[in-house]
């Protein structure tokens, strides 16, 4: 006897297998995004590629891309990818962001006539960005960075940013501190800048406040107050993550106590931590440069092994290690 379904049952089915599909995708890209995390951008990359052979259209798994390929300072295919990803979800604000991010690092090596077109996207995606998640402090960050150092005719400007710093203020009063610090320093204005990266400290506590604290002092040769800054970041960072990284290249940038700054990056890479804000394999370069200047070679070219591991194609890693 033929038994034939119900277009009931069939549904359910139908219902059942997309959903363990929508979870397998998912969980993939959750295991690409645990790679990128950990520094791996060549499992990665290899996971995601796997997941876009199957469905092209998946915006996440080009975002993350995007973001490998802007840790490994390859703009062109980051801007590539992020495009992919916002043409998939134009209205998602952690894509826009990423867009903006990969304009402007092309910006920053390009010609000054390639480099003010590029601005304007950097500014287009940035005010996008805000606009579509106003929670996205990383986006709002970005946007008020752009504001302070863009000059007007690209869409620039301190005035811009100070209302973007007051709209910034309830919700989020440490960055809007940070922005006012940034719009001072740029004024020539430090003791006012002075005060407002303290007072993001007073608000927030957080080591992000204390690195920002610490690199201003840096910036204006206060070697006992930029060190004492850092000490306090470090300490109030209990995930030991990308700001331990951060301290340490303030303090190799001031020539000062490269000892502590080598045991911050190595305290980082053994961490659990890590984000692709500080990819594990530019700390490991990072490491390595630090120990070829102490002269220790061996280990300098162990560690510019390690970042290759990582990221064979991560061009610094490669030039270092032709040369250690």
């Amino acid at each position: 006897m033929l038994i034939t379904r119900s277009p009931a049952r069939i549904q359910v089915a139908f219902s059942i297998l997309l959903l363990f599909s929508v979870r397998f995708l998912l969980a993939d890209t959750t295991q690409a995004n645990a790679f990128l995390q950990q520094g791996r951008v060549d499992d990665a990359a290899a996971s995601l590629r796997e997941i876009l052979a199957a469905n092209l259209g998946n915006g996440q798994a080009h975002q993350l891309l995007c973001r490998i390929y802007y840790a490994q300072d390859m703009a062109d295919n980051a801007i590539h990818e992020c495009q992919l990803a916002v043409s998939d979800d134009p209205n998602n604000s952690e894509d826009q962001m990423w867009l903006g991010r990969a304009y402007g690092f092309k910006a920053s090596h390009a010609n000054p006539l390639s480099a003010l077109s590029l601005a304007v996207k950097v500014r287009v995606a940035f005010e996008r960005a805000a606009q579509l998640d106003p929670e996205n402090i990383q986006a709002l960050n970005d946007l008020g960075e752009f504001y302070v150092e863009a000059p007007g005719l690209i869409g620039g400007g301190l005035d811009k940013a100070q209302a973007l710093a007051t709209r910034m203020q309830p919700h989020f009063p440490s960055q809007a501190h940070r922005l006012l610090a940034l719009i001072a320093e740029k004024k020539k204005e430090d003791a006012i800048a002075e005060s407002e990266f303290s007072n993001a400290v007073t608000a927030g506590k957080t080591s992000d406040a204390y690195i920002d604290l610490g690199h201003f002092y840096q910036r204006h040769h206060q070697s006992d107050k930029m060190v004492g800054a850092l000490q306090s970041g470090i300490a109030s960072d209990r995930r030991k993550g990308p700001a331990l990284v951060d301290a340490a290249s303030i303090l190799t940038d001031a020539h000062c106590s490269p000892e502590l700054a080598e045991n911050l990056l190595r305290t980082y890479l053994s961490s659990s931590g890590k984000t692709d804000d500080a990819p594990a394999f530019k700390v490991h370069v990072q490491l390595g440069d630090l120990l070829a200047h102490h002269g220790d070679s061996a280990a300098a070219h162990r560690e510019y092994a390690a970042a290759l591991a990582l990221a064979s194609n991560y061009a610094p890693a490669r030039k270092a290690m032709q040369g250690s």
